[in-house]
């Protein structure tokens, strides 16, 4: 597809964060200038991170902050998604949470319970707060065979210093301590974020566009979903290994300025 024809057939803009629009706090090239752009247009911007170190509030907090938020702009995160999941399908189940504490008052906020003692099911998130006896007591209650949800799979998270490991790389960890993997993944590419994001903004998936760095996750979010995806070359993803990936986005950027 070409620039034009994603642009005229989307009413509904999937914005990846980190290495789409910014790396760390700096912005990549104009993209405050292009998201005004966008709204212009009467373009829906949603900004979709699998990241669930942070909450909605927090990520509404950094992106006012370095000027990219609007109040008629969404923010949807995997926490979102899963604590959505969990509401519908364990509602009343105590979770061990391996998460910030931001994300931990989140839960709650959310009416999820949290149980460290005798919890009913594990999640993974993103714990930038981490400590080898969170590490430690998450692997115990894995070993007893209790119910295991991840948020997302990304292995890394980029940075303005350099990729810091992600959930993905926490999973694989789990794996050789356990030998359990998730029971599911929620984030992008799985189609639990795709389900929440069409109930929550009811915008059908053949109007929306998904834009992201990473092959696994935001392009194959896109095609596993029936959602249009942008591919830009700003984060993890370079034309190199874009090559050697089995998915192929609908359009490849340079970074997601060149939209225009």
């Amino acid at each position: 597809m070409t620039k034009e024809e994603i642009l005229a057939s989307s009413d509904l803009f999937l914005l990846d964060l980190d290495g789409t629009l910014y790396l760390g706090d700096r912005p990549i090239g104009a993209a405050k200038e292009t998201l005004a752009r966008l709204r212009e247009m009467g373009k829906k911007l949603v900004y979709l991170s699998n990241n669930s170190s942070r909450t909605e509030a927090e990520y509404r907090e950094k992106l006012t902050r370095i000027g990219f938020f609007d109040e008629r702009d969404g923010v949807f995160t995997s926490a979102t998604a899963t604590e959505g999941y969990l509401l519908a399908e364990h509602a009343g189940k105590k979770v061990f949470l391996l998460g910030t504490e931001a994300l931990r008052a989140e839960f709650v906020a959310r009416g999820i319970p949290l149980g460290e003692e005798d919890p009913d099911l594990l999640v993974l998130a993103y714990d930038v707060e981490l400590t080898f006896e969170k590490l430690r007591r998450f692997d115990r209650f894995l070993r007893l065979g209790k119910p295991y949800f991840a948020t997302h799979p990304d292995n890394v998270c980029p940075t303005e210093d350099g990729s810091m490991p992600d959930v993905g790389s926490f999973i694989e960890l789990f794996a050789r301590s356990s030998g359990r993997r998730p029971d599911l993944i929620v984030g992008k590419p799985y189609p639990l974020m795709a389900e929440e994001l069409e109930r929550r903004y009811g915008v059908p998936r053949s109007r929306m566009c998904t834009v992201g760095d990473r092959m696994y996750t935001d392009i194959r979010f896109g095609n596993r979903n029936g959602i249009k995806s942008v591919l830009v070359l700003s984060g993890e993803t370079t034309a190199e290994t874009a090559a050697d990936f089995p998915d192929l986005p609908d359009l490849v950027l340079p970074d997601v300025n060149a939209i225009f």
